[in-house]
């Protein structure tokens, strides 16, 4: 493992980088503290935490890894807001916030329609998700919270104790221009979804500065973070498993995978040759949570090469290390990898420092 070890205090080229730990589905959550160790010692900036029920709660492991850690910033990748009461949920993160010394950063975003359909909530309008939002800065301030609208009825909430922490920047996951559109106007970031080329990620960085400076925001001040699938060093059979599994993913999505097809200029009639596949019939919801990602490195060479390779960062250490600059270069603030647990980054990131 190659160290780039910070100093505190000194400039770190690798701020700009972060990485996930428990990348994709996992039964057991322990490997998390000691990713996020070795995250900030290779120098990343944040340590990115996907949320998935079960086995990766935000609150659990993000105070675990504010324990374990002191510098690295700790953000998720995504949450929603509808999961949680907005007290519980503001609690937490003033909670996370003073366990961190104010290094959360706090990720949401909009899911899918069925999603809340099936787990009896409202789905995530832009309306809903602004209120949310109002309502988290809100109770995170000390304000008194009276509400009575699509996000639900709350008739009198307030945070009984409050740290002397300011509140944690909210970032929006955004795909299409609606909600680019809602995240530079309302919100301090965007989270960018995984999958895109430069070319989109240069379009969506547009369009979020674009709105913030619309609404009479300084757009400098909202944050992009691309979501870059990354997987340095491994064999053909490893890379279809990290690359192909996560393609599948998005792609099988009815709705989305056309959303995203497009975003990136692909032609989306050939999502039909891959949702064809005998292992995706009849298959509801994302499909890895049916599948591992060996599984469906097989169903991933239903989709054209190109698409696997043009919104992704593979190959040699140093090759990843370019791709990873490049999408910097679109437009970018910050990276967030994906795909690779920390443990296998040290030489990608030495030759990212040493460009």
């Amino acid at each position: 493992m190659a160290a780039t070890a910070r100093t505190p205090g000194t400039p770190n080229p690798l701020d700009r980088l972060g990485a996930y730990v428990l990348p994709g589905r996992v039964a057991d959550p322990r490997a998390a503290v000691g990713q996020a160790t070795t995250a900030e010692h290779l120098g990343l900036g944040t340590i990115w935490i996907s949320e998935r029920y079960g086995t990766k709660d935000l609150g659990v492991l993000g105070g675990a890894i504010a324990q374990a850690t002191s510098h690295a910033k700790i953000a998720s990748g995504i949450s929603h807001f509808a999961f949680r009461h907005p007290l519980a949920l503001a609690s937490m993160a003033m909670t996370m916030q003073s366990l961190s010394g104010e290094r959360f950063m706090f990720g949401v975003g909009r899911s899918t329609a069925p999603m809340w359909k099936a787990v009896g909530l409202p789905a995530m309008t832009n309306q809903v998700l602004v209120d949310f939002a109002e309502m988290f800065r809100t109770l995170c301030k000390g304000g008194k919270v009276r509400y009575d609208g699509p996000a639900g009825k709350f008739p009198s909430l307030r945070l009984g104790d409050l740290p002397d922490v300011a509140p944690p920047p909210i970032l929006l996951a955004g795909i299409g221009p609606k909600t680019l559109d809602l995240a530079g106007t309302h919100f301090d970031g965007t989270i960018l979804h995984p999958m895109l080329t430069t070319e989109a990620v240069s379009r969506a960085a547009t369009r979020v500065r674009a709105a913030a400076e619309a609404a009479g925001r300084d757009p400098e001040s909202v944050k992009v973070y691309a979501t870059v699938v990354t997987a340095p060093d491994l064999t053909a059979a490893q890379e279809a498993a990290v690359v192909g599994g996560r393609a599948v993913t998005y792609y099988q999505i009815p709705e989305f995978g056309e959303l995203l097809a497009g975003v990136n200029g692909f032609d989306p009639a050939e999502l039909t040759k891959l949702r064809a596949h005998p292992m995706l019939e009849g298959l509801r919801g994302a499909a890895d949570t049916a599948f591992t990602k060996d599984q469906l490195a097989e169903v991933a060479a239903s989709l054209p090469r190109h698409w696997l390779e043009d919104g992704t960062a593979t190959g040699s250490a140093a090759t990843c290390a370019r791709r990873l600059q490049e999408y910097l270069d679109a437009g970018a603030d910050e990276l967030v990898i994906h795909g690779a647990v920390p443990d296998l980054l040290g030489p990608t990131l030495q030759h990212f420092v040493d460009r």
